[in-house]
C-alpha cells in the first residue's frame, strides 16, 4: 500500500512535514540503550513501545538541545520517563484507533502531503527532492509514511471530538452575557507621592534592619582568576584546505559517494475509478495511439491522472530500483532507453512507462560532494589539531610556574575574570566541574599560604572546550558592611513605609463610605487621585490589568448599592474603585460573523479537554508495563 503513496507521491519533503511528524517524539535525546538486555521500554496493553522508538525521541531532544547532556541522573531519570509517559499516550490513542477500525486512506495522506507549499519545486511536487531527502536522514519511505499516517489519524480522532462538542444557544448566550459585560468604575488611586512626607527612616531603624537580616547582606564566596582556553571548533574555522587537497581526499574516498544505478522516465496513470477494466482499455488505447506516432509526452499531459507529474509531461524524475513499487520497477529496469512498456498494473491503476535515460552507477561527481568533503576535512585537521593543542598544554603544565608560561606555550590569549562566584554561569556555561576545581579547597589553601597564584589541572568542559585556570584571589563568603549597604537597606525601610501606608490610606477610604461618607470625598480626604465612572470591558487594555481582573472580580451591585474594592497596582501604588454597574453582554450587537467565530472557539476549546480526558482514561485503564532499567540506566550520555 505504501509502495502505491510512492507511486504518486512526487513532493519535496522539507524539515517542516519531518516537524509535524516529530511532535509527539520530540523530547530528550542522545544515548543508547540497546546494551540494557531488552527490546522495549514499555508494554500498553500487549502493545511493544521499543527501545529504538525510545532512542529516537531521546536522541531528537539532545540534538536540538545539547545542553541537557550535562543534566545530573536523576533529572535525565525525570525526563526519561516524562518521554515514556507520552510514547505511552500515543500507543494507548493507536490502539483504541485499532479497535474503533480508524484508518486515514493512501488518498488522504497524499493529499495531506500535497497541501504544503514548501514542498514543491518549481510549482510541482518532486518526487527525486522526496526520496534524496529521507536518504539524507537515513529514513526510509516507508518508516516515513507510516510515521506520518499514524500522526494524522492521531489528528482526525481529535479533529472528530472537536468537531462533536455541541455548545447550546441558551448557554452560548450566557457566555456572550459574560464576555462582553461593561461594568461602570469610579476609581481612586493613592500614590506613592500622596504618602512620601508621612515616611520616616530614623538611623536606629537601618541598624536594626541590618542586625535582623543578616543573610540578606551576605556576600557569597568569590575568586579572581586568569584562564586559557583550547576550543575545537575555532581551530576548525580557520583552517586552510586547497583544491587539491579536497581532490585527493575525493579520489581516495570516492567509495564512499557511489550511487546506484538510476532510471528516468514519465509515465501516464489511468485511475481504476469504478471500473477496472475500463482503465485498463482507456491505457490499451494510449499505447495504441504512443505506438502508430503520437507523442508520449503530449498525452501524458493530457490524459494522465497523476496531477504531479502531468504538468511536467509524466516525468518520474531519475529514480533508483529501490524507490520505485515492485511491478513498475521491474519494468523500467528491464527497459533499454526510448522503449515504452504498458499497461502495467499498481494499486491504483495502471501504467505506461517511457524510458529516457540510463543513469549507470558510479560515484557522484565531485561538485556534490565537496562542501560536505570540505567541512569533513576541516572537523577531521581540526580535531588532530585540537589534540596537538591539548597534548602541547599538558606538557606544559608540568613546568609551568603561571598562566603566561602556558599561553606562550601554544599562542593562546590569557583571559581575566573578576568576582567569579560558584554558582555564575559564565564563562563556563555553568560548568560544575570547573566550579568544583576552581573552588577546590586544596588548591584555595595552597593560594593563601603561598599568596601566589595557583593553576588547577586542564579542566575539560565538554568536548570541544579545554581549559586551565589559574587562580589569584580568593574572597570567603562574609557579610557586606553596613556602609554598603545603607542605601539599600533604607530604600527597602521606605518602600515597607509606603505600602503601609497607602494600604492603611485605601482602608481609611473603604470604611468611610461603609460609614456613609461619600466616595470621592473619601478618597480626596487621603489625599487619592479621582477618576470618574468609567465603562470597562473584560479585556480591557486601557487600565492596569491587575485592577481589571479585580473589578470583574467583585460581586455585582445589589439593588442599586455600588459595591467597592482595592487592590495594589502595577504603578507601586493602591486603587480603590467602586462599582457602580454592571450591563450583560447583549448578543443581538455582536457581528454575526464574530459570534460563530467565537462559538466555534468555545467548541474546539471543550473538544480539546474532552480528548485529553479521553486519553488520560484510556490511559488509567490501560494495562501498563514499564521497563525501569531504562530509566534507572547510568553512564549513557
Amino acid at each position: 500500500m505504501l509502495q502505491n503513496i510512492r507511486e504518486r507521491l512526487t513532493g519535496r519533503v522539507a524539515l517542516v512535514i519531518l516537524g509535524a511528524i516529530a511532535l509527539s517524539f520530540i523530547f530528550v535525546g542522545g544515548a543508547s540503550f540497546t546494551t540494557i538486555g531488552s527490546s522495549y521500554v514499555a508494554k500498553v496493553d500487549g502493545s511493544d513501545i521499543s527501545i529504538s522508538q525510545f532512542e529516537s525521541a531521546y536522541r531528537s531532544q539532545l540534538q536540538s538541545n545539547p545542553q541537557l547532556a550535562s543534566l545530573p541522573l536523576e533529572f535525565r531519570i525525570q525526563l526519561r520517563k516524562n518521554i515514556v509517559e507520552q510514547l505511552i499516550q500515543q500507543q494507548v490513542i493507536d490502539n483504541y484507533l485499532e479497535e474503533l477500525g480508524f484508518a486515514i486512506s493512501d488518498d488522504q495522506l497524499i493529499e495531506a502531503i500535497h497541501q504544503f507549499p514548501e514542498f514543491h519545486s518549481e510549482g510541482r511536487f518532486d518526487k527525486e527532492i522526496y526520496l534524496s531527502y529521507l536518504e539524507s536522514i537515513a529514513m526510509t519511505p516507508a518508516t516515513f509514511e507510516v510515521s506520518l499516517k499514524d500522526n494524522l489519524r492521531r489528528s482526525q480522532l481529535q479533529r472528530a471530538i472537536r468537531g462533536s462538542t455541541i455548545v447550546a444557544p441558551s448557554a452560548y448566550r450566557r457566555y456572550l452575557n459574560l464576555a462582553f459585560e461593561i461594568r461602570n468604575v469610579s476609581i481612586s488611586e493613592i500614590t506613592p507621592e500622596s504618602v512620601a512626607t508621612q515616611i520616616n527612616v530614623t538611623e536606629n531603624m537601618i541598624i536594626n534592619s541590618y542586625n535582623e537580616n543578616s543573610t540578606d547582606y551576605f556576600l557569597p564566596e568569590s575568586v579572581d582568576f586568569d584562564y586559557i582556553e583550547i576550543n575545537r571548533n575555532a581551530v576548525s574555522f580557520d583552517l586552510q584546505v586547497t583544491e587539491k587537497q579536497l581532490m585527493d581526499y575525493y579520489l581516495i574516498n570516492q567509495n564512499r559517494f557511489m550511487q546506484d544505478e538510476q532510471r528516468r522516465a514519465q509515465h501516464i496513470l489511468i485511475l481504476f475509478s469504478d471500473n477496472e477494466f475500463e482503465a485498463e482499455d482507456t491505457a490499451i488505447k494510449l499505447l495504441e495511439r504512443i505506438n502508430l506516432g503520437e507523442s508520449f509526452s503530449e498525452l501524458a499531459g493530457k490524459f494522465s491522472q497523476d496531477s504531479a507529474t502531468s504538468d511536467n509531461e509524466g516525468d518520474l524524475g531519475s529514480l533508483t530500483l529501490m524507490q520505485l513499487p515492485e511491478a513498475l520497477g521491474e519494468a523500467v529496469f528491464s527497459m533499454k532507453p526510448g522503449e515504452i512498456k504498458g499497461p502495467i498494473k499498481g494499486d491504483f491503476g495502471f501504467h505506461l512507462v517511457r524510458l529516457n535515460e540510463i543513469l549507470k552507477s558510479g560515484p557522484l561527481p565531485y561538485e556534490q560532494v565537496r562542501n560536505s568533503l570540505l567541512s569533513e576535512m576541516q572537523e577531521k585537521q581540526g580535531e588532530q589539531l585540537y589534540l596537538d593543542l591539548k597534548r602541547k598544554l599538558t606538557d606544559a603544565l608540568f613546568d609551568a610556574t603561571n598562566i603566561q608560561q602556558l599561553a606562550d606555550a601554544f599562542g593562546g590569549d590569557v583571559i581575566s575574570v573578576k568576582d567569579f562566584k560558584r554558582e555564575d554561569a559564565d564563562p563556563f556555561y555553568g560548568n560544575e566541574l570547573a566550579a568544583d576545581l576552581i573552588f577546590d579547597p586544596k588548591l584555595l589553601d595552597s593560594l593563601s599560604s603561598s599568596n601566589k597564584p595557583q593553576l588547577t589541572d586542564i579542566i575539560e568542559l565538554d568536548i570541544d572546550r579545554t581549559i586551565v585556570v589559574s587562580v589569584f584571589n580568593h574572597s570567603i563568603a562574609s557579610r557586606d558592611s553596613l556602609e554598603n549597604v545603607k542605601n539599600q537597606i533604607i530604600a527597602s525601610l521606605t518602600q515597607e513605609q509606603s505600602d503601609s501606608l497607602m494600604a492603611a490610606n485605601s482602608q481609611k477610604i473603604l470604611q468611610a463610605v461603609r460609614e456613609g461618607s461619600e466616595f470621592e470625598t473619601a478618597a480626596l480626604k487621603v489625599g487619592a487621585e479621582i477618576t470618574p465612572s468609567s465603562p470597562f470591558i473584560r479585556n480591557d487594555q486601557s487600565i492596569d490589568q491587575s485592577l481589571l481582573e479585580t473589578i470583574f472580580d467583585t460581586a455585582k451591585p445589589v439593588y442599586g448599592n455600588p459595591t467597592f474594592g482595592s487592590t495594589p497596582n502595577s504603578n507601586g501604588g493602591y486603587t480603590v474603585f467602586r462599582l457602580d454597574s454592571v450591563i450583560a453582554g447583549q448578543p443581538e450587537l455582536i457581528p454575526l460573523s464574530d459570534r460563530d467565530n467565537g462559538r466555534l472557539e468555545i467548541s474546539n476549546k471543550t473538544g480539546l479537554n474532552d480528548f485529553i480526558a479521553l486519553v488520560q482514561a484510556l490511559r488509567e485503564k490501560a494495562e501498563v508495563k514499564i521497563n525501569e532499567d531504562v530509566l534507572a540506566a547510568d553512564g549513557i550520555f
